[in-house]
């Protein structure tokens, strides 16, 4: 009868050394007698070997990033490059791992692979971290027996698109964060300050000019519907997000658009351009046939429409298209990446060409974020006095009306 592998746990141990030196830590194991027996064979003596407690209330940690699966791919290629065994490698990067999930799925990746699983089959069963590209790198470099560069390749790429990402995301937050602001600021002063003007006003019996009677019609609108309001744009916020998850024509009408905002959209078609061709040469690179290495760049463009794209390029280069005509059939791809891809694949360094190119664009994606900080932000104060500044201005209208009569 099969008997189920026993999982690692987290053991905390004391003991002294052959100098008799205190010492204690972590360590990961079976059960306490082999923790004990391995740390004999360090030569510690262990006084006091126990399991490690568990977080209070059953806390797991914070979520596993794509950049913290970055940071294990690099330390694993680093330890297989310096010669450390597989199974070694992720007791290593186990133990520092400070996150409790990433130790666990770290864990279950090691187990699968003591039990005989190849790296890239125990990875597949993490899909919500291992997307297609990294088993099928994975599985590539183990047939081909150079696991260690496959994954040092892996690393680098995924640093590079969270970069892209992180470099998007803070073109995207910087001014969305101030318009918000600015939009709760106008609404607390609508909601709170408004109110007791009006009242003032009241008691004064005098007619009010028409700018502040406009605000003051927007204050009492605000203070009767907030709750609506609220709920409408909560509401139809989530309503489109989840349409556009699920929704393709949707998701490729809002994706079309985006690139159209001016400023904005150079950023996210840039983005798209560096993780096209970031993508495809990793994979190019680590001997993925181009048409399977087509698929799974598709989805690494983090755009519906140049996903689309992509996948018609992959459906002409099937049939026998060059890959530049193809590109240059669907309108989306600029000359010089057309001219590069074309120059790759005549001299058979497409994978060299292609790197080169998303290290342009990722420059590029770089300073124009750079230069959109600068520019939003005399536009953003501006927006935000004017705003401010014309509620300031209704309110003291009256009051300077007053005074001109008195």
């Amino acid at each position: 009868m099969a008997t189920t592998k026993q999982e690692l746990e987290t053991f905390l141990w004391e003991g002294k050394d052959k100098r008799g030196k205190k010492l204690k830590g972590e360590k990961t194991g079976r059960n306490e007698t082999i923790v004990k027996a391995e740390l004999r064979q360090q030569g510690i003596m262990p006084s006091r070997v126990r399991k490690k407690p568990k977080a209070l209330f059953g806390s797991t940690g914070k979520r596993i990033s794509a950049r913290d699966i970055a940071i294990f791919t690099r330390q694993l290629a680093t330890m297989l490059t310096s010669g450390i065994p597989l199974v070694q490698s992720f007791t290593i990067i186990s133990q520092a791992a400070e996150n409790p999930r990433l130790k666990k799925l770290i864990k279950d990746i090691q187990n699968d692979v003591e039990s005989g699983s190849t790296l890239a089959e125990s990875v597949a069963k993490h899909p919500a971290y291992f997307d297609e590209l990294y088993v099928n790198l994975v599985e590539s470099g183990e047939s081909a027996g150079v696991l260690d560069q496959v994954l040092d390749s892996i690393a680098s790429y995924k640093e590079r698109i969270e970069s892209i990402k992180g470099k998007v995301k803070k073109a995207m937050f910087y001014p969305a964060t101030v318009m918000a602001v600015a939009i709760s600021v106008t609404a607390l002063l609508l909601i709170v300050v408004i109110p007791q003007f009006e009242q003032i006003f009241q008691s004064f019996g005098a007619d009010l000019p028409a700018f502040t009677r406009l605000v003051i019609g927007a204050s009492e609108f605000l203070q009767s519907n907030i709750f609506w309001i609220l709920l409408v744009v909560g509401g139809g916020g989530y309503a489109v997000v989840q349409l556009k998850k699920r929704n393709k024509p949707f998701a490729h009408f809002l994706d079309r658009m985006s690139l159209k905002i001016p400023v904005i959209g150079p950023v996210l078609e840039k983005s798209a351009l560096a993780r096209f061709a970031s993508t495809l040469a990793t994979t190019f690179a680590a001997g993925v046939p181009l048409v399977d290495a087509l698929k799974t760049v598709a989805g690494a463009t983090g755009n519906v429409v140049y996903e689309e794209a992509v996948l018609k390029i992959r459906e002409d280069v099937s049939t026998g298209h060059q890959m530049q005509l193809a590109m240059q059939q669907t309108g989306l791809f600029p000359p010089m990446l057309i001219q590069m891809t074309a120059i790759g694949e005549e001299a058979g360094s497409l994978d060299a060409m292609l790197n080169k190119v998303a290290t342009f664009y990722e420059e590029e994606v770089n300073n124009t974020v750079d230069a959109l900080s600068s520019l939003l932000e005399p536009l953003i104060i501006v927006f935000i006095g004017v705003v401010v500044g014309s509620l300031v201005v209704a309110m003291y209208l009256p009051i300077f009306q007053m005074a001109a009569v008195m």
